[in-house]
């Protein structure tokens, strides 16, 4: 489990990092518990969404793709998925979950939880090894070309608002802050 305060989460989400904004999309019925700036947040997730998180997720679907081949180190892969099944399929499912994520945020402004069918089999195919290393390089590659395109042309903005982010934050300590004094 990770804790970050509210100024350095929004900094993060702001930035597209993948894992950060995937809260901002966990559905009602998942969540164990949700406030009213909880509430606030995810009701204006799109405020979040830029092409900025195009980066991210190639950054981290690039890290996930040297992995599942070993070209990071063999410190870091699985050695024994790799010795069964010729790739490390945990890394080979993250890097294409990434892609197709991307994909979505930056054609709905919106990701999907859990992933969707039919990339949801096809992603546990993947994990399981299933699916041949030369397949698995194809469709990574095809998420990275097609998460490179949107990067470049998609129709989100370059930005994302961060005024409004800054509102929500200041609003949100000082509620914090006014119902520690015993305040309303």
């Amino acid at each position: 489990m990770v804790i970050y305060s509210a100024r350095k989460w929004a900094r993060l989400a702001l930035a597209g990092n993948p894992t950060v904004l995937l809260v901002l999309f966990v559905p009602d019925q998942e969540a164990v518990f949700r406030n009213k700036a909880g509430a606030e947040l995810t009701d204006n997730a799109h405020r979040f969404v830029s092409r900025l998180a195009a980066t991210r997720f190639l950054g981290y679907l690039h890290a996930q793709k040297s992995a599942m081949t070993g070209a990071r180190g063999a410190h870091t892969n699985r050695p024994e998925l790799v010795a069964v099944h010729g790739y490390d399929t945990k890394y080979a499912m993250h890097a294409l979950r990434l892609g197709l994520q991307g994909i979505e945020l930056l054609t709905t402004e919106q990701i999907t939880l859990p992933v969707p069918e039919p990339h949801r089999s096809y992603l546990r195919a993947i994990r399981r090894g299933e699916v041949p290393l030369a397949e698995v390089i194809g469709a990574v590659a095809d998420a990275e070309a097609r998460l490179a395109r949107f990067r470049d042309h998609a129709s989100v903005p370059p930005e994302p608002d961060r005024g409004r982010v800054d509102e929500w934050l200041h609003r949100s300590y000082l509620d914090y802050w006014d119902g520690l004094a015993g305040g309303t």
